[in-house]
């Protein structure tokens, strides 16, 4: 009888300690707790479904090997790659491109600010001589420290091509 009772604590044992690896998680934003976590209550099901003793561990090692190796590093760029509202995320360099609007004038060699995507950043213009003033819409075009460089926003995009004979 001692068996049978100990048989149905063991995965309740890996699915509590499933469930604090992956609320410690939250904490750690690393995924390898996650990880831990998804891989203990892997464990807890196979111990539920008759997995010996010894071999639970075995299970645990197995899958928390595969979750790290294989699972962890596409979460990671996925996680990288969008925030939470789907716009992409990947530091300074996903601002390349990125719409603006001036907010403080930008005139010569002094610096003033604009607003991407809600934030303000100190900006330059990318041409010397370049006068933008308050609410102008603005493109970045390259990210030089804390500062954005900025160029005046066309009407449409940028051909792919220079353009032909008669076209403008």
């Amino acid at each position: 009888m001692a068996s049978g009772t100990l048989g149905g604590v063991i995965p309740l044992l890996w699915a509590i300690a499933g469930v604090v690896l992956i609320a410690v998680e939250l904490v750690s934003g690393t995924f390898v707790l996650l990880m831990l976590g998804l891989a203990a209550l892997v464990t807890a099901g196979a111990s539920a479904l008759g997995v010996p003793l010894g071999a639970d561990v075995v299970v645990f090692g197995v899958a928390s090997a595969a979750l790290v190796l294989l699972a962890r590093p596409a979460l990671q760029r996925r996680m990288r790659a969008h925030d939470a509202d789907g716009s992409v995320n990947a530091g300074p360099a996903a601002l390349l491109g990125a719409e603006a609007e001036v907010v403080e004038p930008i005139t010569g060699h002094d610096a003033g600010t604009v607003r991407i995507g809600g934030a303000l950043w100190t900006a330059t213009a990318l041409h010397e001589g370049a006068a933008l003033a308050s609410g102008d819409p603005v493109v970045v075009v390259d990210i030089r420290g804390a500062t954005a460089v900025v160029t005046a926003a066309s009407a449409g995009p940028a051909p792919s091509r220079p353009p032909l004979q008669g076209e403008s």
